[in-house]
């Protein structure tokens, strides 16, 4: 029992290191000063150094949050594009951001470094912004205005392909941007501690909660302060700020050079999993061997082998085992079985990872058909008119509030009613928010009915403030979903490819909004344009709610089924073997408990 407690342990510490940020074996980067040298603690790092770093995600929620949340209501209203070509626009916009953010984090793991790509790529999003002001203030860029007559009939002019060329470049110079700075500024600020010393350790836990509290500021300045100025000021004006803020953000970035702690690059994941796949692909036709140990790096492999996936395992055959000394350290020759088995691990998130998508295709619908919805209810406030865009406050206040709500009320209740450290897992999280998302749907669906109805037979405007329990919905699941799936992948992901971890991540996001703008032009041809219109009241925008919902509720029977399959990478259980022992679940928190109670760290 000894020898098990004691092997035990040494798994512990090598997962706790992994999951604060080591790489090989347990072994942290050293960082340098922007001159190559050791880094002086004294004088670099900390507070003053991730403080400057934060200002570039501020900037970046303002830009990105400032464009999403209320683009539609521009390319509906101004550009006279149709509701589901508006809509896939935005989210077209919003997946090939999110999708970006793995060529972001490739550049810097394997070329730039943080540092760099988080500087080009701000420099890149404030020129995206800039051209995106100018082509919403050069009168020759928007076409004829169009009064309540003309659109009634489908009569006003649409925006020609010349006048849309300098707005889709201007929005994907800025999702170029936007995807490099959301990849890396967060692992940028976090360099800026030693996670070795305790003190910087719990500043850096600190961090965190400091940058998801400036992404919530962002979100919320956007929609309230921006979205007012580009309805009631001038879109130039308010993309003109947002582009202001960036350049201020970038100055303030470069300034802060001398100050900051760097990290060199090691090279991107995504090269390992590239080079074993073409390795097991090019010797497809090789035999396995009689033991898993006479492939390359068996012995010194951390992880243990699995018949999983075995196929993969080719890429670790030599192909001349009388040459092993001279090529089996070229990556290009042979795999090793450590890196072989990271990528089975990676495989392994591949099923849950893809029932997640579903649910940011619902949270899509929030800043493309709910903001539509919006500017055909009653959206005054005594003498205000509160602008379209302005109502997703009530999801990012929602968001806020769930996430507080989630560490102080759900997860304590859950740990005492599970007598597991770690209360909610994250697959239990995950589902939470999927459920939430089915529900936000069935409610979205009968307010629009409602809605609908009431315009049409009784010419009358319900108040816009009847969207708030779909915001509310959403926002609620969001809470959930967005800490499970990041929480699953930073665990579950192998320890070396911790930045595929945030990649993965994006792209269940990028890929719900690309599946948001397929379904939109799917069910935009097969209905022949009955459903989404331009003009709601003519359409029959509740049905595809209705459809997003039964969606949802096939995606969480998938989603049961591949949680309940799934072995989470530590799933160790000691059997107390007296009183003074504590059971040992799933979960770094309460494994982190009890190695501490025996003085382990």
């Amino acid at each position: 029992m000894v020898g098990a407690r004691q092997t035990f342990y040494i798994t512990i510490k090598q997962v706790l290191a992994a999951s604060h940020g080591s790489e090989d074996g347990g072994h942290i980067d050293p960082a340098v000063d922007f001159r190559g040298n050791p880094v002086d603690k004294s004088r670099t790092g900390g507070w003053i150094a991730a403080g400057l770093i934060l200002g570039t995600e501020l900037s970046e929620r303002i830009c990105v949050m400032g464009i999403s949340m209320n683009l539609v209501t521009y390319l509906v209203g101004d550009l006279h594009i149709s509701s589901a070509k508006s809509a896939t626009i935005v989210t077209n916009f919003m997946g090939t951001l999110n999708l970006l953010g793995l060529l972001g984090g490739f550049l810097a793991d394997a070329k730039l470094g943080r540092y760099l790509t988080v500087a080009i790529f701000a420099s890149i999003t404030a020129l995206g912004v800039s051209l995106l002001a100018a082509a919403t203030t050069i009168p020759s860029m928007i076409p004829p205005a169009c009064d309540d007559f003309r659109k009634q009939y489908h009569q006003c002019v649409e925006a020609s392909g010349s006048q849309l060329a300098l707005l889709y470049a201007a929005l994907y110079t800025t999702a170029l941007g936007g995807g490099g700075i959301k990849s890396n500024v967060s692992g940028f600020g976090s360099d800026q501690f030693d996670q070795t010393d305790p003190k910087e350790e719990k500043a850096m836990i600190f961090f965190f909660n400091r940058f998801y509290f400036f992404i919530s500021i962002g979100s919320l300045f956007a929609v309230i302060v921006l979205v007012y100025i580009q309805d009631n000021v001038g879109r130039g004006w308010g993309y003109g700020i947002s582009a202001g803020t960036m350049v201020i953000a970038v100055a303030v970035l470069l300034c802060g050079t001398p100050w900051y702690r760097l990290k060199k690059p090691r090279g991107s994941p995504l090269t390992i999993i590239w080079r074993v796949a073409y390795l097991a692909w090019k010797k497809r036709s090789h035999p396995y061997p009689s033991h898993p140990s006479l492939l390359n790096g068996y012995d010194s492999a951390t992880v243990p082998h699995t018949e999983k996936f075995k196929c993969l395992d080719k890429a670790a055959i030599m192909d001349d085992p009388t040459s092993i000394s001279v090529l089996k350290n070229d990556p290009w020759i042979v795999s090793t079985v450590m890196e072989v088995e990271e990528v089975k691990m990676v495989i392994k998130l591949i099923p849950i990872w893809s029932t997640c998508i579903l649910f940011w295709t619902v949270y899509s619908q929030m800043t493309t058909f709910t903001i539509e919805q919006a500017t055909f209810m009653n959206r005054k406030v005594g003498s205000l008119v509160i602008p379209s865009g302005s109502y997703s406050t009530f999801l990012f206040i929602t968001i806020l509030l769930f996430t507080s709500l989630n560490e102080r009320l759900f997860v304590p209740l859950a740990r005492k009613l599970t007598h597991n450290a770690q209360g909610l897992t994250s697959l239990q999280r995950i589902g939470i928010g999927l459920l939430l998302s089915i529900v936000a749907m069935v409610a979205a669906a009968i307010i629009e009915k409602e809605r609908r109805e009431i315009a049409i037979q009784q010419n009358t405007k319900i108040s816009a403030f009847w969207l708030v329990p779909q915001y509310f919905l959403v926002g609620a699941g969001e809470a959930f979903v967005y800490v499970g799936q990041l929480e699953f992948f930073i665990r579950e992901a192998p320890a070396r490819m911790k930045s595929m971890s945030t990649g993965l991540f994006l792209s269940t996001i990028s890929m719900g909004f690309f599946i948001s703008s397929l379904l939109v032009s799917l069910v935009d041809k097969a209905t022949k344009k009955i459903w989404l219109r331009s003009n709601l009241n003519k359409g029959k925008l509740n049905n595809f709610y209705w459809m997003l919902a039964v969606l949802g509720v096939l995606n969480f029977f998938i989603f049961l089924v591949f949680a309940r399959g799934h072995q989470y990478k530590i799933q160790q259980y000691i059997k107390p073997q007296n009183s003074d022992e504590k059971e040992i679940k799933t979960g770094n928190d309460s494994v982190l408990e009890m190695v501490k109670e025996d003085g382990m760290i």
